[in-house]
């Protein structure tokens, strides 16, 4: 029969399974979450019922919910997205490229300009899961000359300030499109640019991403240390923003992978709060806005790597769903890709190497990919195959195929 309920009711089933709990269970952690007296437990029980069976829950109740399952109300009560594209630059600033960058030929800059320069940055950020890295590379690079140009046209302080931040962005952005593709040291020669950028201008957001780049960039090469210290050293920076939910994540992966269980719990808690207090974003899309369906993928990688596997399972589908339009078209492929390592992992764990070959080889075949997370991810797996399957030749193969992507980047070559 098909499941017709919505998602949310479909993930909170999923969710109290996935730790073995009855529902009276979910009622009474529902009760240990809640700052207020709720009704009685057997009220509250039909409540549940209701709630699993497709009946939304008020705004009272979401929060409550969502901090039960360790996640943000906006990742299990999402609200609607917005893409942005050419036609939202054009109806926003009245200019289309072409106009913009006559304009950026003039002797001084206008507001107008000003304004189109940030949704054209703001469009950029939005098309990095999209987009080819060569061509998103090829147009950052434009781009971020074109806004450094401006330089030398006479601005007033705030326009300075404010160059000097749209140049940050997309710094950022060129940085990691240069990471992703294997270039290691043009990455970091960008990311420091950014700081630089953001320091001048001071502007904490840009610095605390770039920050963020630099425990990303250690995460994906072992440096399990130097992440801690980079996404604690970034939360100093941008304390009250968005990046600080993605450094908090960033700093529980890498506890994660040091084995310690409870400061993985302390970094996750510490980025839900945070992204629970925050308001919704207003662009989903753009690669440096923190949304609530991230924070999941976030947790499923801890997950998966202290062995919580039917939690890190129950996660991946949830990012697989989220990540996925309704024609199949995925908003989120290097999420995806990631979402379909943990499926294997935890498929190999349980004895099913034919699943695990499914999910593994489908990570490897994404257009877009972020060869460093990938690889850092599948290297998991692999380390399950040779443990396990190591005399299987479709074991062989994919291990295979993994060390031939490695070999395309060598400065990510798995051990």
């Amino acid at each position: 029969m098909t499941d017709d309920r919505p998602a949310w009711a479909r993930r909170i089933a999923a969710e109290r399974q996935a730790r073995d709990w009855s529902q009276r269970d979910a009622v009474r952690a529902l009760r240990a979450h809640a700052s207020t007296e709720l009704p009685a437990e057997d009220s509250m029980i039909r409540q549940w019922k209701r709630w699993e069976s497709g009946q939304a829950p008020n705004d009272f109740y979401q929060p409550i919910i969502a901090a039960v399952f360790g996640t943000v109300t906006h990742a299990l009560f999402p609200a609607p997205s917005r893409r942005d594209g050419d036609k939202e630059i054009l109806a926003a600033s009245g200019m289309e490229t072409l106009e913009i960058v006559s304009r950026l030929n003039r002797s001084d800059v206008d507001g107008a300009t000003l304004d189109a320069l940030r949704i054209t940055t703001d469009r950029l950020c939005s098309e990095y899961p999209f987009m080819p890295s060569a061509q998103l590379l090829i147009e950052g690079r434009q781009w971020l000359r074109r806004v450094v140009d401006l330089h030398t046209k006479s601005l007033t302080l705030a326009q300075h300030r404010e160059v000097l931040a749209l140049s940050g962005w997309l710094a950022l952005l060129v940085g990691c499109v240069e990471y992703d593709t294997g270039d290691r040291h043009a990455a970091e020669s960008t990311r420091r640019a950014a700081l630089s950028l953001a320091t001048e201008s001071d502007y904490p957001e840009v610095a605390g991403w770039a920050h963020e780049m630099r425990a990303w960039f250690a995460l994906t090469t072992g440096d399990y240390r130097g992440v801690i210290a980079a996404a604690q050293a970034g939360a100093e920076t941008a304390a009250h923003h968005g990046v600080a939910v993605q450094l908090a994540g960033q700093e529980a992966k890498a506890w994660a992978r040091l084995g310690d269980r409870r400061q993985v719990e302390v970094a996750l808690d510490k980025g839900r709060r945070l992204l629970e207090g925050m308001p919704y974003p207003e662009n989903l899309d753009n690669h440096f806005v923190v949304d609530p369906s991230k924070f999941d993928f976030y947790a499923m990688d801890c997950y998966r790597l202290v062995g919580e596997d039917r939690l890190a399972r129950t996660l991946a589908q949830e990012v697989l769903r989220a990540g996925t339009d309704f024609d199949g078209t995925e908003r989120s492929p290097m999420r995806n890709a990631e979402a379909r390592v943990t499926l294997g992992v935890t498929a190999a764990r349980e004895g099913d190497l034919e699943q695990a070959l499914i999910h593994g080889e489908r990570a490897l075949q994404g257009e877009r990919q972020s060869v460093p997370s990938l690889i850092m991810t599948s290297r998991e797996l692999a380390a399950v195959m040779r443990q396990c399957y190591n005399t299987e030749p479709a074991a062989q193969d994919y291990l295979n195929h993994l060390q031939d992507l490695g070999r395309e980047k060598p400065g990510f070559l798995p051990s």
